[in-house]
């Protein structure tokens, strides 16, 4: 490897300057307006964020599209007919681009417990699922050169026929970051980490992110269960002390992202002595963000980027400037 082969290399994998804070918008603004849309993405644009955090999917004809869940959520997802979804809609797979442009997901469905949990996001009657070069032009339309992006990719090895298998999927999102020419201001983040090892062993250019969620009913690390998780690319967590940070590092990771509640003092010391970068998932109370900083993590993820901000001003710290853009 040359030199300047190397040094590019250490530029685009980290995600951040050595004393930054990563201020991350969860898919755009969820707090504030519809999740996973340009008008969410415009908003935290316009709040000014680190990074915009979202969720990708691929319909049946290629189509690298934003979308949190595999199939359309009926608590978000409205018919060419204007009526709720009766029940989960079909796979993003399922569908090609244009078929999936008939639903609105402009608001939540009045009186679930999703928009009881969101009572303050706006409603935009209308909108669509955006693909995934959409955003990247939005922010070119900001004038922003300096917003990062997080990549999730939905996919999930319990159900493996609602989504492309972890090669193609992956390999479909690196081809789209590369032709945007963002693969330096990109992260891709996964609970499935055999998405991660592809991008790592194809696309070394582009950061990767270890998801991790280690209860309930989501528990991809699955602590003290016998054989390997399923989400971890074929490691058990149980061989490295069932420590989440050091079978990161054995994957050659450098971002753990856990959530939040998951996240003790030991566990980000330890992180922190393997050289990790540590950005907990999804923080929206103001207490528990204040907490989490002065406890030293890298970064924050949050539907509310506007709370975010006030307390990393009250503490003192640089934020990143609002660029203003409408969808």
């Amino acid at each position: 490897m040359t030199m300047n082969r190397f040094l590019f290399l250490l530029m685009v994998l980290m995600p951040m300057t050595a004393n930054a804070f990563d201020l991350q918008g969860h898919r755009g603004a969820r707090g504030l307006a519809p999740e996973n849309t340009l008008p969410a993405f415009a908003r935290a644009l316009s709040l000014g964020v680190t990074t915009l955090e979202l969720d990708v999917g691929v319909t049946r004809d290629g189509v690298v599209v934003v979308m949190h869940d595999r199939r359309l959520n009926p608590d978000v997802v409205r018919g060419s007919d204007g009526q709720w979804l009766a029940s989960p809609g079909p796979a993003i797979l399922e569908l090609s681009y244009e078929e999936l442009q008939r639903y609105d997901v402009g608001r939540l469905k009045p009186g679930s417990p999703y928009a009881r949990g969101f009572p303050d996001q706006a409603a935009i009657d209308g909108t669509r699922a955006p693909k995934l070069a959409e955003v990247f032009a939005l922010v070119a339309k900001a004038g922003n050169s300096a917003v990062r992006f997080n990549i999730e990719t939905k996919i999930s090895p319990l159900a493996p026929t609602e989504t492309l298998e972890p090669e193609t999927f992956a390999r479909a999102l690196i081809a789209e970051i590369r032709v945007a020419g963002m693969a330096a201001r990109t992260s891709v983040q996964s609970f499935d980490w055999r998405t991660l090892q592809v991008v790592q062993a194809e696309a070394p250019e582009i950061a990767t992110v270890y998801l991790s969620l280690a209860r309930g009913g989501g528990d991809n690390i699955q602590v003290g269960k016998p054989g390997a998780s399923p989400w971890l690319a074929g490691r058990d967590i149980d061989d490295h002390g069932g420590s989440v940070p050091r079978l990161i590092k054995v994957l050659g990771g450098r971002i753990w992202s856990p959530l939040a509640n998951d996240l003790d003092e030991a566990g980000l010391k330890e992180a922190k002595a393997l050289g990790l970068t540590v950005i907990p998932w999804t923080v929206n109370d103001e207490a528990a963000m204040r907490r989490l900083v002065q406890m030293g993590v890298d970064g924050l993820i949050s539907d509310y980027p506007d709370r975010l901000r006030k307390v990393l001003a009250e503490l003192g710290m640089t934020l990143p400037a609002p660029t203003p853009v409408t969808p």
